[in-house]
């Protein structure tokens, strides 16, 4: 990789208006006096920042559930998966990874399967990094069904400044572990519901990079072949 590829990265075509939006007012602002129109380079920067879509190496070893979003691991608890997906009312482990404004916001599956159901509903806008965020927040949800049979429910959570949540998928659709399914505008969160059995393999305060970072591991189910 050379030097410019290591700083400049693709954007997702979902930034585009609004990169051009900034840009078209910074000129304007050039008009009114020079410093106002650099603090517009600056915000235009970031805006193109915030949409970056950059490429993540997947590691293929089955099994693995790797994390979904860029960020850091903001809560491990036990939790109802959100019910409109109608998956089972018992407590799952929740992971949750907490997204900033300089995170790159776009997200990934966390394993490769079918896209069974995808829920969105409307809410409120907490700060992301909240618990209460997972229950009164806008969200949209996804159900990954696995080969084996088990689920595992993902969660696009809206934050404090988030108005926006984009999803690329629809039911019975099938994804690939690392593939882009959606992305969040600007601050946000993604819940991930671990099957029944399965430990995380994070901690509080871990960086994440979607994509790359192993969230958990699936241990075999009796009488299946490869988890993935």
């Amino acid at each position: 990789m050379n030097m410019l590829g290591t700083f400049i990265k693709p954007m997702h075509p979902e930034g585009l208006k609004f990169v051009a939006t900034f840009g078209l007012i910074t000129a304007g602002l050039f008009l009114l006096t020079p410093i106002l129109g650099w603090i517009g380079v600056g915000l235009t920067v970031w805006c193109y920042y915030f949409f970056r879509d950059p490429e993540r190496v997947t590691p293929d070893r089955p099994g693995l559930i790797v994390s979904p979003a860029d960020g850091i691991i903001s809560l491990i608890e036990p939790a109802v998966p959100p019910k409109e997906l109608g998956m089972s009312d018992r407590p799952l482990t929740r992971v949750s990874v907490f997204m900033n404004v300089f995170n790159c916001h776009v997200n990934r599956a966390p394993v490769a399967g079918e896209i069974t159901a995808v829920a969105y509903r409307p809410g409120k806008f907490f700060n992301a990094s909240l618990d209460k965020a997972s229950e009164h927040n806008e969200r949209n949800s996804l159900c990954i069904r696995l080969s084996d049979g088990r689920e595992i429910a993902v969660v696009q959570i809206a934050g404090l400044v988030a108005r926006r949540i984009v999803c690329f998928v629809a039911p019975g659709a099938q994804t690939a572990t690392g593939e882009r399914f959606g992305l969040i505008r600007f601050g946000s969160r993604l819940d991930v519901y671990l099957p029944p059995g399965v430990t995380p393999l994070v901690s509080l305060g871990q960086t994440m990079v979607a994509g790359e970072t192993v969230l958990a591991e699936l241990p075999a189910a009796e009488g299946a072949g490869d988890p993935q």
